[in-house]
């Protein structure tokens, strides 16, 4: 695969010359925000792929693998879900992210699919980041996107976490119960307990990656965004037992590639491994300690390592057709 882009902060903080931004409006009339970026002319065609990033994510954080997608000659979309990035907020206090159930996010991650298949060359990728990952390989168990394939990046298959998974929806229900299920449900960073300051130690080696974020932050202000509700958290765990349940992995049929970090300090390495067995095509890739949760936002040597596996995987999952 292509690694054309300049690995400068310069360019990770800005938006390609030829890529496009636009609003877009789900079928309940609520606006997200998309981008899209074409290969260079010239560039062999590969097909398509449609990206979703993380909780509490934008696309910004993501334009070094867009772009160098984009220049192995794959149509490249992305866009961010609603209620963050720059995709509105669902609560009076625009730092809190939440959503009243998470098949709202499939709803709406099946109208986005089926715009995009419209015009987007196949075959089809759907990728996706932690939270963005969960919701993809939901939205294709349940059939509401039909891709030719599938990438996940640490998908948020559980928690790491002090609380058993057996009672965590249980414990999401009873602080949705005691007080407004709109609150946030930590304070600060990404993780409840974890202090600001190791926000980075949390997400990647790279202190370049991690402050082209912040960068981002603070040049556009509407995607700032803080920690979860108690009822995103009792509704991701709703979630995450949905997809646990016998024959809900077993029935995608689609190549799956996962990619975790076994050191995971957010999402649940354990959880993501069993996972990965489940699936009848699916493929696990897993680093070490050299390795923190944002894959795609490491430092160059793991980072080159990810997106060489995906260019290996999609090479045998949907090969290049012939000129």
């Amino acid at each position: 695969m292509s690694t054309r882009l300049d690995d400068s902060c310069e360019a990770r903080r800005a938006i390609p010359a030829l890529a496009r931004e636009w609003r877009w409006a789900l079928p309940d009339g609520h606006e997200i925000r998309r981008i899209s970026l074409d290969p260079p002319a010239g560039t062999a065609p590969r097909g398509s792929i449609l990206f979703m990033p993380g909780r509490a994510d934008f696309y910004e954080k993501y334009l070094e693998t867009l772009e160098e997608w984009a220049c192995a000659g794959w149509h490249v979309s992305a866009a961010d879900w609603r209620g963050q990035g720059a995709s509105g907020r669902m609560t009076a206090n625009p730092l809190v992210g939440h959503i009243e159930d998470f098949s709202i996010w499939i709803s709406d991650l099946g109208a986005l699919w089926r715009d995009w298949v419209r015009t987007a060359p196949g075959p089809h990728v759907l990728a996706g980041h932690s939270m963005g990952g969960h919701l993809v390989l939901r939205a294709v168990a349940e059939g509401a996107a039909s891709p030719d394939a599938v990438v996940l990046s640490a998908p948020m298959l559980g928690f790491v976490t002090s609380i058993p998974q057996f009672v965590q929806h249980i414990y999401g229900k009873i602080m949705c119960g005691i007080g407004d299920p709109q609150r946030m449900a930590w304070k600060t960073s990404e993780k409840p307990g974890a202090p600001s300051d190791d926000r980075m130690s949390l997400l990647t080696h790279d202190a370049d990656r991690y402050a082209d974020e912040l960068w981002w932050r603070a040049a556009r202000p509407e995607l700032e965004i803080g920690p979860a509700s108690w009822r995103w958290v009792e509704r991701a765990a709703a979630s995450i037992e949905e997809l646990r349940a016998p024959g809900v992995l077993e029935a995608v049929m689609a190549p799956v590639l996962v990619l975790a970090a076994m050191r995971d300090a957010l999402v649940s390495w354990p959880a993501i491994d069993e996972a990965s067995a489940r699936l009848p095509r699916g493929e696990l890739v897993a680093w070490g300690r050299e390795a923190r949760h944002e894959l795609l936002r490491e430092a160059d040597p793991v980072r080159g390592q990810v997106m060489a596996a995906i260019a290996s995987f999609l090479d045998r999952a949907v090969p290049a057709r012939a000129a």
